[in-house]
């Protein structure tokens, strides 16, 4: 069932009209805690849907008429990172290791209950039928997928220090859950830190960074103005484009960057001169001289790779001791979904036809904060997966708040960002897997407005080439 921030469904692709919902019309190193204060001030009276907004110095900025891939008018937030942060209860805040203990344990509990049932019954001697046997241990990768993305999140949660008030316990416990999971703990920290910091800005996000009109037109070869005439992808390519996304592209980021940004020669130690995202481009996450990375944290690089050699030096030993097909179905099988689910959880938290992009100049952590989207996922969402589906706006506002305090903060900082909060959680999760298909028609690269004047020009929107919401700009260059 929707909730009373779902969103319509658009009726007409060419024309579409969205309705975001929000709370205005219906009600340490590694987190955005230390987020830059670089927001405009409070003026929500004073701002309409005429893209009038003030910049960091209170000055109303002209932006000119921007519009969503939807076809609605945007409007630029302007409220302040402080008005998000005192709108929140201070309890939200607070931290128990032994609540969040508590978690690790249940899903740990989950996934050797389910290993000990499918072990000992789904077995020749109790069941005979192969098919049947194939079915249930498909059944069994899936579950122990979504309880491995439990332990996951959890991880996550002591990468930004949620999990408990102490930062060497967060570690200890993230280093040992993310290695278990092929995971380099220390490095994605640093990594998905530098995302919180740069949310939305097309320079030095670091995850799903949308290519820009002339980068699609290079990639496609052809020029940038011809893509406004360029005929509809076929859904095929679509299908293909997201298999290969959900399948490879977690591990395939951590090894090239993919979906990063690729302004490392602006590395301020000079740690990127020549590298460049892609295979043998040296941006990577295990190399403790990669770009993304400081050389005061090489020692967290080694140690990340450490985790990494054990997980992996005990996976050889199970597999020759029990068997590397065994391997495949116990622990590969449930990694293959535990890779799929973070893809597309990250995917569709970042891609949005509802959601913009910024250039340098005009972005802004509370801007790129709001760039964001929450989901709904039902009860696999909100307990299996700790709630990351359905809370992650908030969660890039105050990234220390736990999840268990996460569905509190949201519904305060609601009334905050107004029109600006985004959810769409129409169709609970069979809405979410649409959405996966949706975005990827949908959202194809980012391009300014039409009507957007100078300042504008910066608020970067989805456009694609299959006819879906605004046409793509012509150009004449």
């Amino acid at each position: 069932m929707a909730s009373a921030t779902s969103t319509s469904r658009p009726a007409k692709p060419a024309a579409v009209k969205r309705t975001i919902t929000n709370a205005s019309y219906e009600s340490s190193p590694s987190t955005a805690d230390a987020s830059p204060n670089e927001s405009p001030r409070h003026s929500p009276s004073t701002t309409s849907l005429s893209s009038m907004a003030s910049d960091a110095a209170g000055e109303k900025v002209d932006y000119g008429k921007l519009v969503d891939t939807y076809g609605n008018e945007f409007q630029v937030p302007d409220f302040t990172i402080k008005d998000i942060r005192d709108a929140i209860p201070k309890h939200c805040f607070n931290r128990s290791y032994v609540r969040s203990m508590s978690y690790v344990f249940r899903d740990m509990i989950l996934l050797a209950t389910t290993f000990y049932l499918w072990h000992n019954y789904v077995t020749p001697q109790i069941i005979p039928s192969k098919a049947l046997r194939i079915v249930l241990w498909a059944v069994y990768g899936f579950a122990q997928g979504l309880f491995g993305t439990g332990l996951w999140v959890l991880a996550h949660e002591c990468g930004h220090g949620a999990f408990s008030d102490s930062q060497r316990f967060n570690n200890v416990v993230g280093w040992v859950l993310h290695s278990s999971l092929l995971v380099p703990y220390f490095s994605w920290q640093m990594s998905h830190s530098k995302h919180h910091k740069a949310t939305g800005n097309i320079e030095r996000d670091m995850v799903f960074v949308p290519r820009t009109r002339d980068q699609q037109a290079t990639r496609i070869g052809r020029l940038a103005h011809e893509l406004s005439e360029l005929t509809e992808e076929t859904p095929i390519y679509t299908f293909i484009h997201l298999l290969g996304q959900q399948l490879i592209g977690w591990p395939n980021y951590l090894l090239t960057n993919v979906t990063g940004h690729n302004y490392h020669e602006r590395q301020r130690e000079g740690r990127g001169k020549g590298k460049h995202n892609g295979y043998g481009g040296g941006v990577n996450h295990f190399d403790p001289r990669s770009p993304l990375y400081e050389a005061k944290d090489a020692w967290l690089i080694v140690m990340s790779d450490i985790g990494l050699g054990v997980a992996i030096s005990a996976l050889v030993y199970l597999g020759n001791r029990f068997g590397w097909s065994n391997l495949a179905v116990w622990y590969f099988l449930p990694y293959v979904w535990v890779n799929h689910w973070l893809v597309a959880i990250t995917f569709l938290q970042h891609t949005d036809p509802s959601l913009p992009h910024y250039t340098a100049e005009q972005w802004n952590f509370v801007r790129g904060a709001a760039a964001t989207i929450d989901r709904e996922f039902g009860f696999i969402g909100r307990h299996l997966l700790h709630g990351i589906i359905e809370t992650h706006v908030l969660h890039h506002y105050v990234s220390s708040i736990p999840f268990y305090n996460a569905d509190e903060a949201t519904e305060a900082i609601k009334p905050i960002m107004g029109r600006h909060y985004r959810a769409d959680t129409s169709e609970g999760p069979i809405g979410f897997i649409k959405a996966m298909w949706k975005s990827a028609r949908w959202c194809q690269w980012i391009e300014p407005s039409e009507g957007a004047t100078q300042a504008g020009q910066g608020v970067l929107f989805f456009r694609n080439r299959n006819g879906l919401g605004p046409k793509p700009l012509k150009t004449s260059s």
